[in-house]
C-alpha cells in the first residue's frame, strides 16, 4: 500500500512541478522574474527525480535496502540541486523587487551555497553507504538552513514593505519546508515514521511554485 500511495504522490509531484516550470518559462513573455521562477521549478523537479524515481522503483520491487547506491546518489544530486534552487529564488527576489547593488548580500548567498555544495562533496558523507553518518547530515545542512533563513527574511520584509499580496506567503512556504525537513535529517534513521514529514515538505514546495505561477498568470497578460 505504501508503495502505491507514495509512488503516485511522487509521480504527481514531479510531473506537476516540471510542467508548471516549463509553462512559466514559455509563458513569461520576456519577464525575467518569471522565467527564472520557471527554471527554478524545473531544477526542483528534475533534481528531486534523481532520488524519488529510484525510491519508487525500490518500493515497487525488492525494497529500499537493495537500492542503497542509487538512492544515495539521488540524495547527493538532490542536495546540490536544492542549493541551486535557493540561489535562483534569491535572484527571483532581486528581480521582483528591483534590488540593485547589495554585493555583500549576494556574496553571502554564494558563500553559503558554496559551503553547502562543498560539504555535500566530502567523502565523509558516505552517500553510497547504508550507514551514512548523522553528523555529516547536520554539517552540510547548517549552511543550507542559513541560506533558507536568509531567503525567508528577504521575502518576508520585501513582500510586507511593497504590499505584495501575490508573494505574501512565500516566506511561509520556505519556513514550512525547512520545518518539515529538519526533523527528517535529525531523527528519520531512528524513527522511520518521521520520514513521512517529507510529504508535507513536498507540498510546501509545490505551494512555492504555485505562488510564482499564479502571479505570472495575473501579471503577464
Amino acid at each position: 500500500m505504501q508503495a502505491i500511495v507514495e509512488t503516485l504522490f511522487d509521480a504527481v509531484y514531479l510531473i506537476s512541478v516540471i510542467s508548471i516550470g516549463v509553462l512559466m518559462i514559455r509563458g513569461s513573455r520576456g519577464n525575467r522574474q518569471f522565467r527564472l521562477f520557471g527554471w527554478m521549478a524545473v531544477v526542483l523537479g528534475a533534481g528531486d527525480s534523481f532520488h524519488l524515481i529510484p525510491r519508487a522503483m525500490a518500493l515497487c520491487t525488492t525494497g529500499l535496502e537493495n537500492y542503497t547506491v542509487p538512492l544515495g546518489l539521488g540524495k547527493w544530486i538532490t542536495s546540490i540541486t536544492m542549493t541551486v534552487f535557493y540561489v535562483l529564488l534569491y535572484y527571483v527576489w532581486r528581480q521582483r523587487y528591483q534590488i540593485k547593488g547589495q554585493r555583500i548580500l549576494t556574496a553571502s548567498v554564494y558563500f553559503l551555497a558554496s559551503m553547502r555544495i562543498a560539504l555535500c562533496m566530502m567523502p565523509q558523507n558516505q552517500w553510497l553507504s547504508a550507514e551514512a553518518p548523522l553528523s555529516w547530515g547536520i554539517y552540510r545542512n547548517i549552511p543550507f538552513a542559513l541560506l533558507g533563513l536568509l531567503v525567508i527574511v528577504l521575502f518576508y520584509h520585501s513582500a510586507k514593505e511593497h504590499g505584495d499580496r501575490a508573494f505574501r506567503w512565500m516566506w511561509l512556504t520556505i519556513v514550512l519546508s525547512f520545518g518539515f525537513y529538519i526533523p527528517v535529517v535529525l531523527w528519520a534513521d531512528t524513527v522511520p515514521m518521521i520520514g513521512m514529514l517529507m510529504i508535507p515538505k513536498t507540498c510546501a514546495y509545490v505551494w512555492t511554485v504555485l505562488i510564482g505561477y499564479f502571479a505570472m498568470k495575473k501579471e503577464c497578460k
